[in-house]
């Protein structure tokens, strides 16, 4: 099964390109699941969610819709007392409700493979055991065999990308190592990666067909190797997410 959906629904500059103009904020995602039965959302990065804010998630949410969630910037990035147990309970709702696809580990590019590191690894999956995870590498040191069959070992998923040829970053290599096969469409904009003023100056990116059909025997691999393959598109900005996914829609059916 291939779902796909948006990395995050929530922005202004979707007012007039994926929104109307006159919607009340508060139907946006209502309105998003009329497009898509899945999405990522990246706020539980930022900050752990009350149980009152999960519980409006999935009220507002059709029963077979389902949301991956960003783990905790203190679970990836600071590391240095990682409250899991916090993390896991605000999901409960989600859990309760079965709309709880996967947690999505980012780490940052400074997060390099190396005894600790990987020893972390461990630390996250008991700390989330209860979750099917999936893990996104921004350093390219990790694409390693040794690296795949530790996941493998210890069911977590790795999370497949497509971003910019720039050295240091994740090639578009494709593996399933656990239940959860995992794509992130970041966008192309190899000029804008690193210098930037603006954080979605990144991801302002309009994928062209012949890049996206680059995707599709990749995703019948995926596909084929797990139950449940999700394909996320973070180049959100004005939408262009929206776009990226309706030309690969297209493209999957053209393939069928």
């Amino acid at each position: 099964m291939i779902r796909m959906g948006t990395s995050g629904f929530s922005y202004d500059d979707w007012i007039g390109t994926v929104y109307p103009q006159d919607m009340p904020r508060n139907q946006w995602l209502p309105f998003y699941t009329t497009l898509f039965d899945t999405v990522e959302l990246n706020v539980t990065y930022y900050r752990i969610p009350s149980w009152k804010v999960v519980k409006g998630w999935v009220d507002r949410t059709p029963q077979e819709f389902v949301f991956t969630v960003k783990a905790h910037r203190g679970l990836t990035h600071e590391r240095k007392e990682p409250d899991f147990a916090s993390y896991s309970a605000s999901l409960a709702p989600l859990v309760e409700a079965g709309k709880l696809a996967c947690v999505l580990a980012q780490f940052p590019h400074s997060f390099r493979p190396n005894p600790v590191n990987r020893d972390y690894l461990l630390t996250v999956r008991e700390g989330l055991l209860d979750f099917p995870v999936v893990v996104e590498f921004r350093n390219s040191a990790w694409v390693s065999e040794e690296t795949f069959a530790l996941l493998e070992s210890h069911n977590l998923g790795f999370c497949c990308v497509d971003e910019p040829n720039l050295k240091g970053l994740m090639p578009s290599v494709v593996r399933a190592t656990g239940p959860v096969a995992y794509v992130r469409f970041h966008g192309r904009n190899a000029e804008r990666w690193w210098q930037h003023e603006h954080a979605w100056e990144r991801y302002d990116y309009t994928y062209e067909e012949p890049e996206l059909a680059e995707w599709i025997p990749k995703l019948r691999t995926l596909d084929s190797a797990a139950p449940l393959t999700l394909v996320y598109a973070n180049n959100h900005y004005r939408g262009q997410s929206v776009d990226t996914l309706r030309k690969l829609e297209s493209l999957l059916v053209g393939e069928a």
